[in-house]
């Protein structure tokens, strides 16, 4: 039997009430079902985010080392088994075997010991994962993946009603000028395969390869889109800009494009908030504020 560790029903019941409820209750006989199905026995001690059980395994048939990643199937993680067939191992980690009904994921097994997090200099950790970016966002997006258009056309809907609620008059006027900035580029959505969430604790190390991608949410769109995960770990003020020009440099993206694509996924946080009590982020306005103080912004059409 697999005991659900505490972290991950606790974080499933808070996002995804009575549906994350179930599924963390259905979580022992899933597992045990796949194990069986997949020819594999546990060999290691389970791990967890805030969205899936990862339990390392080893093939009975071959004694490859894999892990089994089961998690709630929602349109964040429908993506991943195709994003991670179109990288087919390049810069991210390999896909082995995938069961659609369920979601459930045979993957490569890397080193959890060698995080990004644990490099000690930030500035290397957000040049690692401009580089990744680099590499991944190179990939077109395969058919089926959710759309940032469709995402960013969503978001300016909510916009309006969202901004009544805010009562700082400083961050309503933040969010309205990330919106004002998301209608400069919501036309041209872009149709790279992004990741989505890049942050440094979904980069590990194996031997085939220094750094490699995990955990991908994919999405077709821009990469600027891509960049605010790298500016709010190990949230520096006044590094916003330096890390930003980094990336942008590394990816060889418009600034003034990645801006306002950046800018709208801070509205999207900011969304998320607010549309469930909370203030938006003061990490993400502050970011905000760095990145749109500066001459070289769009200017706003007529």
């Amino acid at each position: 039997m697999i005991d659900v560790p505490h972290g991950l029903a606790a974080a499933q019941a808070k996002a995804n009430g009575d549906a994350g409820q179930a599924f963390v209750a259905a979580l022992p006989t899933l597992a045990a079902q796949f194990l069986q199905r997949w020819d594999l026995r546990l060999d290691g001690t389970p791990m967890h985010g805030r969205c899936a059980l990862v339990l390392p395994v080893t093939s009975t048939a071959d004694g490859t080392h894999a892990v089994l990643k089961l998690q709630l199937l929602d349109e964040e993680s429908a993506g991943e088994p195709a994003a991670l067939r179109a990288w087919a191992g390049e810069r991210a980690v390999r896909l082995l075997r995938h069961d659609e009904p369920t979601g459930a994921l045979l993957l490569e097994r890397l080193d959890p010991t060698r995080m990004l997090t644990h490099v000690p200099d930030p500035h290397e950790a957000v040049l690692v994962i401009a580089r990744l970016l680099a590499d991944l966002t190179a990939t077109p997006a395969p058919a089926g993946i959710r759309r940032l258009g469709d995402i960013a056309a969503r978001m300016l809907e909510r916009t309006p009603q969202a901004l009544t609620r805010v009562e700082d008059a400083t961050a309503r006027r933040v969010l309205a000028d990330c919106a004002a900035a998301l209608r400069e580029v919501a036309g041209e959505p872009g149709d790279r395969l992004l990741h989505w969430d890049l942050h440094f604790g979904n980069v590990l190390a194996a031997d085939r390869a220094p750094w490699i991608a995990i955990d991908p949410k994919p999405l077709a769109g821009d990469p600027g889109f891509d960049l605010w995960p790298a500016l709010a770990n190990r949230f520096d003020a006044a590094d916003v800009r330096r890390r930003f020009d980094a990336m942008t440099d590394v990816l060889s993206l418009d600034r003034p494009r990645a801006r306002a694509w950046t800018l709208a996924r801070l509205l999207q946080n900011a969304l998320w908030n607010i549309e469930n009590g909370a203030r938006p982020a003061s990490q993400d306005l502050e970011i905000a504020h760095r990145l749109s103080d500066d001459r070289t912004w769009p200017r706003r059409r007529p």
